[in-house]
Order: C-alpha cells, then structure tokens, then sequence
C-alpha cells in the first residue's frame, strides 16, 4: 500500500488504474463493506446507545461479527472511524485479527487506524469502485465510497450507487436516493456484502430522472 499523507490532495480523488483505463473491476462475491466501528472507544456505547457492557465486550462481538462473514481473501470497505483509541497495540492486534484485504476510506477519527497503515491495502479519501453485476447496465455497478452523506454525487442519475458512515444511524433514509449509511450502528454490529447491499438498494424508490436515461438504463 502506498503511504497516505494527510491532509488529502486532489490527486487522491483519482484512480491511477482508470486514468490509464486498466482499473481493475471486482467480482461480486468476495466484497464486503461496513464503517464507523470506534474499535477502543468506551464512550461510543453511551453516545450511540450500544448493547454492550463495556469496550472489550464491544471489541470482541465486532471482530467476531466481522470474521463471521468475511473470509481471509475477500476485500472489505471500510468507510472510516476504524477505532478511537490512544492504545496503539489494541488497534494493532485487532487489525491482526481480522479477516479480509482492508480498504480504508478515512473517517474524522482516522489517527488510530493511520497509526497502522502497512496493515491496510491501500487508504484513500474517497473512491468510485467498479463491480462487475449482470444484472447492470453494461455489466458493471459503480458505487460512491466516503465517509460522509452526499445530496449528489457523479452519476447518481445513472444508477450510481452511494455508501457513506459518520452518522451513526442518525440521518434520515432518503427512499428517492441509491445510498445509505453503511455504520455499524445500522446493521446489527456487521458488515453487509455487496448483495446485501445490492437487496437494499433494490427496496428504494428510485428511478432515473431524465427520459433519455430512462431508455437506455
């Protein structure tokens, strides 16, 4: 992975691989997404009513949740806030722990996690992944990656989708929008797969809003 230097520049919004049209497009089956687990944080029980005794009781139903689903070569999407904590061993030991290739997208509370960052394939601001559905337009299903909620993002009219964290289950559900918070907070203490993902997306109420789109989506 190479070295995250923060603050961001503009040149990590862009994908070296598709600027030289060899980005690589993932194969649904091993992809996995989540955010905003706070590993370490005690006071993030309190602030979002979590079901758990404590920050170790926390830890471990997390890392055990995470390693249910995801398989030591699948890739995961982790959308920020990976933990709060000054305790740089804990945060190395649970990345130790946990199965999967970790994608970082940053969060606010990134300095734990940044601590660490040889132990993620690659760490970036944002990101447009590929995947590659039959079930899609070419063949192909594009999502928004970042921390925080968008109101637009490049090519929502086209069926782009949006993931995004930071709001702990306390943004509203937009029904008209192909996006929704990916926190843990959201989805029982797990990380969703891309059809689950997918399965969600399919329950909104979204449709292109340009006729010309409507013909050819």
């Amino acid at each position: 992975m190479g070295h995250y230097n923060h603050p961001f520049s503009w040149a990590q919004f862009l994908d070296i691989d598709e600027i030289s049209k060899k980005q690589t497009t993932k194969q649904m089956s091993n992809l996995f997404f989540t955010s905003d687990h706070h590993f370490g944080h005690s006071n993030i029980i309190k602030f979002c009513d979590r079901p758990f005794n404590d920050v170790e009781e926390m830890n471990e139903v997390m890392i055990e949740n995470w390693n249910k689903k995801i398989g030591p070569n699948d890739d995961v999407y982790h959308l920020g806030d990976f933990a709060m904590t000054k305790d740089r061993q804990l945060v190395s030991d649970i990345l130790d722990r946990l199965n999967g290739n970790i994608h970082l997208i940053v969060g606010n509370h990134e300095g734990s996690a940044l601590n660490h960052q040889k132990k993620f394939k690659w760490i970036k601001d944002y990101y447009e992944l590929k995947v590659k559905d039959p079930d899609c337009k070419n063949g192909v299903q594009r999502i928004i990656l970042f921390h925080y909620a968008m109101r637009v993002w490049r090519s929502d009219f086209r069926g782009t989708w949006q993931l995004y964290g930071h709001s702990h289950g306390s943004l509203p559900d937009k029904e008209n929008k192909l996006a929704f918070d990916i926190g843990v907070d959201c989805h029982d203490f797990y990380p969703l797969s891309y059809e689950e993902v997918k399965a969600i997306m399919q329950t909104k109420k979204w449709s292109p809003p340009f006729a010309e789109e409507r013909s050819n989506i």
